[in-house]
């Protein structure tokens, strides 16, 4: 490696590194040490090491040519999700036993390391590869074992870590098999130095820089830039969204500490002001409104003073809404703050479940205003707005008159299992396990279950500060053997900097997705926007309404969304 300057250079004195590229197209190496904290170093590199980054044909043809000159081919397969010393004597000992080294590496649908691996995308994954000197060419594999593209290579030697020299692990024993039968032999070789990519990551941490870096490669892949996040944004105006489920009013109590209380062990507090936010369903409605969208909200009210300043807000704020007069009182949320912290919830909130001449009412309502709806949203809080016996008589129309249908749940009482055929549930994963009892088995695991269970199409599971992972079919097609297979699932950072308040960001993310789906955006741009969305609600304090001049503002700023060059690919005269 050679610096800038043209002096020799030699790696930064850190434990584990990761290639970034910067906007002049050299790649700098962000430095990752035990205490969590990034730093850049001076070394650069040219570009050309993205010449080494191959498609399988293109490997196949340099194996070829490299094999037509009389060079021996050696072969190592893995994820490499944080490249480390053990990774680098594992690679380098690989190369010694050969003229030509390949390396693929496990495309990021098929890595099964954790909930939010692998933590390095496989474009930078394959770019800190490449740039190693004694790498040859780099692929990446789409396939969950190495068994294919061992089938084309043909390695002459193919190095596998020593844990996997007595390994009874079927994917291993077919991968050596398939090595054997075409002339090559397995050898192992750990690299001496032991690290664990798991253990780096989890001592890390969270590191900004490479959440950013994982946003740009993202919205690369998917090609996600400003222009197409506007324009989404854009079609939300007169989208019309019927949205269903309970209404929340959350007060918030400002207060200042005084001192323990003389009485007993607690704290005294002082209480200086408060306001209340309509929330729960009316929330959505109120995010869909703000954003551009026609919103319809059918909930259930009393006659209080409570009811009367949510049908303000609705009244003000252009919510259309159709309100059955059927609880005793309004649900209430109390929090007490002091300063940012809250310190108690207390809840005034009784489970009143639909009647059936209610039940009867709002499936009416919603056949009335189906037709002209282009997306319906359930908000299931637990407190018997949605019923059993409301979905049996309404959803299998809802289904054939609407395109676009999306749910979440919230609280004990909730339940994901009821939104059958749905395209869209946003569940957070405390909810997603609550619903299935499911607190042990992976989150890949749990997702496909609720899938399967609900046969709903695209699930997002929000993942407390780390952001939410987007899971999906590998086909829509119901009557595919595929439909019910391993899902895709892609993990985006949190956008969300500086949270002041962690209520409401779900809505959000609930509202500007369906929005986005509704409008005909990819799922990936639908998570794009309610991440986004979540970010901007959990800037605020309270239930405060999105809106799209907000969305486009953020859209503005971020800098991954930037149009970039892309590098230039191999072919098989650069070998």
């Amino acid at each position: 490696m050679v610096s800038r300057d043209g002096g020799k250079a030699t790696l930064p004195p850190t434990s584990w590194f990761v290639s970034v590229e910067g906007a002049d197209g050299c790649c700098r190496y962000i430095g990752l040490h035990p205490s969590g904290v990034a730093r850049t170093s001076a070394y650069e590199m040219s570009p050309s090491f993205h010449r080494k980054i191959v498609d399988r044909d293109q490997l196949v043809a340099q194996v070829d040519l490299a094999r037509s000159g009389g060079r021996t081919v050696a072969q190592c397969h893995g994820c490499f999700d944080i490249l480390h010393p053990g990774h680098i004597r594992y690679l380098e000992f690989a190369r010694r036993q050969a003229d030509f080294l390949v390396v693929t590496l496990t495309g990021d649908p098929n890595v099964n390391k954790g909930d939010q691996r692998p933590y390095i995308p496989q474009e930078l994954r394959a770019e800190s590869l490449a740039a190693l000197e004694f790498v040859d060419a780099v692929c990446i594999d789409p396939n969950p074992t190495a068994e294919d593209v061992l089938e084309d290579v043909k390695p002459d030697i193919y190095i596998k870590g020593r844990e996997y020299e007595q390994s009874p692990d079927p994917r291993f024993l077919r991968e050596r098999e398939v090595v054997e039968r075409n002339g090559g032999r397995v050898i192992f070789s750990s690299g001496d130095v032991v690290f664990s990519s798991t253990q780096l990551i989890d001592a890390m941490g969270g590191n900004q820089q490479l959440d950013q870096q994982r946003c740009r490669v993202i919205a690369d892949r998917h090609e996600i830039t400003r222009e197409t996040l506007a324009a989404t944004v854009d079609c939300f105006k007169g989208l019309r969204v019927l949205v269903i489920g309970d209404t929340i009013l959350d007060r918030y109590v400002f207060c200042d500490a005084i001192n323990v209380a003389s009485e007993a062990p607690v704290m005294s507090l002082s209480q200086l002001d408060e306001q209340s936010y309509v929330g729960g369903a009316a929330i959505v409605a109120r995010h869909i409104a703000a954003m551009g969208g026609r919103a319809f909200l059918l909930t259930s009210v009393a006659n209080d003073s409570r009811s009367a300043m949510v049908e303000h807000v609705l009244r003000r704020e252009r919510v259309e809404s159709h309100l059955l007069r059927c609880r005793p009182n309004l649900v209430e949320k109390v929090r007490y703050l002091v300063d940012d912290s809250k310190l108690l919830k207390v809840e005034d909130a009784q489970h009143v479940p639909l009647d059936s001449l209610a039940e009867r009412r709002a499936a009416t309502v919603l056949e009335q205003q189906a037709d002209a709806a282009d997306a319906v949203i359930f908000c299931d809080f637990g407190f018997g707005m949605i019923t059993g016996g409301l979905l049996g008589m309404a959803m299998d129309a809802l289904r054939q008159r609407v395109r676009t249908i999306s749910a979440d749940v919230s609280g004990p009482r909730a339940n994901l299992l009821h939104f059958r055929n749905a395209d869209l549930l946003c569940p957070t994963e405390r909810e997603l396990r609550a619903n299935l009892n499911d607190y042990d088995r992976g989150l890949s695991y749990v997702a496909h279950t609720l899938l399967a269970q609900t046969q709903s199409k695209h699930l997002f599971v929000t993942v407390q500060k780390k952001g939410l992972v987007m899971f999906d079919r590998p086909t829509q097609d119901p009557t595919s053997p595929d439909w019910s297979g391993r899902l895709l699932s892609e993990h985006l950072p949190t956008f969300a900097d500086r949270p002041l308040d962690c209520l409401g960001g779900g809505d959000a993310l609930l509202a500007a997705a369906t929005l986005s789906l509704a409008a005909g955006a990819g799922l990936m741009h639908a998570a794009y926007l309610g991440n986004a969305a979540a970010a901007l609600e959990l800037s605020e304090l309270g239930n405060v309404p999105i809106s799209s001049g907000a969305l486009h503002r953020w859209i503005s700023q971020r800098t991954e969304l930037a149009a970039r060059k892309q590098p230039a690919t191999a072919d098989a005269a650069s070998v």
